[in-house]
Order: structure tokens, then C-alpha cells, then sequence
């Protein structure tokens, strides 16, 4: 599904639209996406590294979804209900500069600490 860029901001407390919560989950038309095969850092959490780089990789998302179109392939749900996705732009996919930039990792298979 091709989506044209628009205003995404961060997602307030409350029911979600279109927002980006951190750097690799996103609602789109009411929809909660998790970005496939990679992990960012989480924003509620003790270590503050961890924090200041989780902030960094959300609002690296929010700039890289708002420059242009983009492309969102879903493939399944998750566990906890979340599509998972890979959202490409020009055949690229954003995960992967992610974590080219060190904004975020790929995925292992299971959460390991970033501190």
C-alpha cells in the first residue's frame, strides 16, 4: 500500500490515529505497525542511554515518514496484535537505515538490552 507523506507527529496519551510512538512502532489510519526485523530502543526505560537514543530513533521515524511517499508491506500480525510491516521508500527499507544510522538494531529474535 502506497501512502503519501503527511504530517505524522508523536503520539499523544489516548486513542492513536497517525503517529509515531518510537522507532519502530507507528499508527497509521488507526492502525498499530511494528516495523519487521529491527529493534529500537525503548523510551520508558531506567537507562538513560537507552532513553536519549530511543528519543533519537523516534523522531529519526517521524522525519524519514513525513519527507515522502512510502511503501507499507504488511506480512502478519504479532503476538500482541501489532501488523508487522516493512515500509520502504524507493525499494529501501526504513528499518534498515535505522539501523544503518545506529538508531536501532536487527532484530535477534528477542529483546536484549541496549545499557
Amino acid at each position: 500500500m502506497l501512502m503519501l507523506a503527511s504530517a505524522l507527529a508523536i503520539c499523544a496519551p489516548g486513542p492513536r490515529d497517525h503517529c509515531v510512538h518510537d522507532g519502530d512502532t507507528v499508527w497509521i489510519e488507526g492502525e498499530k505497525i511494528r516495523l519487521q526485523h529491527i529493534d529500537a530502543p525503548e523510551l520508558n526505560i531506567a537507562c538513560v542511554y537507552e532513553r536519549e537514543l530511543a528519543l533519537q530513533a523516534r523522531d529519526r521515524l517521524i522525519a524519514l515518514l513525513n519527507t515522502d511517499s512510502f511503501e507499507i508491506a504488511r506480512t502478519a500480525k504479532d503476538r500482541y496484535g501489532r501488523t508487522l510491516a516493512v515500509i520502504n521508500r524507493g525499494g529501501r527499507s526504513l528499518g534498515d537505515q535505522l539501523v544503518e544510522e545506529g538508531l536501532a538494531r536487527t532484530w535477534s529474535g528477542r529483546r536484549e538490552p541496549w545499557c
